[in-house]
This record gives structure tokens, C-alpha cells and sequence, in this order.
């Protein structure tokens, strides 16, 4: 082999692993099968209702280096409301909270992602039920996966506002767990 087909042998090797270390930071899917949005809430202030959304789709860009190009564009299908008993989770998609024909998705969109001594936060808008508002999320990633918990108050989102506070809390604790495909 001559000298300069070696060089361009390297040189094409680089750019390869240049163009695959792009599409790896550029290029993540979310593994919309295993994610899912766990919630909690309290009903009568005595039990604990409990449920899922799943349905998670968007784009991620993370790149733990370049956090200023980092963002998240991620919905939930709202009609995926499960908390295991069927006559309340077609309730719950109805026009008493969700109004899951009107409003089908539920959607955050980040406008900031930055490091703490925990892990990282995200700024961004939250749109649920017609309503978009600011939040803040604190997640830890690794292994390809994103957690995070927050506490949102429904009623800021206009969801359940003729249940009152009495029998629905307004506070709902919610855990993301995002999965990439690999």
C-alpha cells in the first residue's frame, strides 16, 4: 500500500467516526414503548390515586458537552391515561379533565438545559389541556435513559376545575422516564 492511500484510509476513518459520534448526539429516539410518565395524586386527602401516560414521542438533542445546543421537544398521547380501572380512565379523557378529543397531546418544550450538583434541569413550556406554562424539571441522565420528578397543581391547567380541591388534591407529583433506542 502506498503512503498516500494509508493517509486517506485514516482520514476516512475520522471522518467516519465523526459523522457517527454526530448522528449519536443528533440522531436519539425515544423508545416510545418503555417510557413512560408515572403520576400520583391524592383523592379525599386519605388515598393515593395512581397512573401512567405513555405514548412518548419528539425529538431529544443531548449532548452533555454542548448543553446550550441540548434541547427536548417531547408529547404524551393524552388518551393513554391509565391508572388500572377502566370506568375512571374514561373519565379522566373526558371534558371534566383532559378532553383528550380537543386536547390530545400533552407537550413540553425546552428552552434551557443546564448542569446542577444533582444532575441537570430543564426550562421550558408545559402545554396540557390548551394551557402552555413555564417549568422547571430536574432530571438525572445515564445509560440512555432521562428521570425526572416534578410536582404540577391541575388546576393551573384548567384539568378537573369543577372537582375541587376536596375530593381531587390540585397537587400532582409526576415521574418521567424517558428510554432511548439504542
Amino acid at each position: 500500500m502506498f503512503p498516500e492511500q494509508v493517509h486517506m484510509k485514516q482520514i476516512s476513518l475520522l471522518i467516519a467516526l465523526f459523522f457517527a459520534t454526530i448522528a449519536y448526539v443528533t440522531g436519539q429516539t425515544i423508545n416510545n414503548e418503555k417510557s413512560v410518565v408515572d403520576f400520583k395524586i391524592s383523592e379525599f386527602g386519605i388515598k393515593t390515586v395512581r397512573g401512567t401516560f405513555g405514548g412518548m414521542k419528539g425529538e431529544i438533542h443531548f449532548d452533555t458537552a454542548s448543553l446550550s445546543s441540548s434541547y427536548f421537544d417531547v408529547c404524551i398521547d393524552a388518551s393513554t391515561v391509565c391508572t388500572g380501572i377502566k370506568r375512571r380512565d374514561e373519565h379522566l379523557k373526558n371534558k371534566d379533565f383532559f378532553e383528550v378529543e380537543k386536547y390530545p397531546v400533552i407537550c413540553f418544550k425546552s428552552d434551557q438545559i443546564i448542569k446542577t450538583s444533582d444532575g441537570y434541569i430543564t426550562n421550558g413550556k408545559l402545554t396540557m389541556h390548551g394551557v402552555t406554562r413555564e417549568i422547571a424539571i430536574p432530571f438525572r441522565y445515564a445509560q440512555d435513559t432521562f428521570k425526572g420528578t416534578l410536582t404540577l397543581k391541575r388546576l393551573d391547567y384548567k384539568i378537573g376545575e369543577n372537582t375541587g380541591t376536596f375530593l381531587v388534591n390540585d397537587e400532582v407529583t409526576l415521574s418521567i422516564t424517558c428510554y432511548l433506542k439504542q
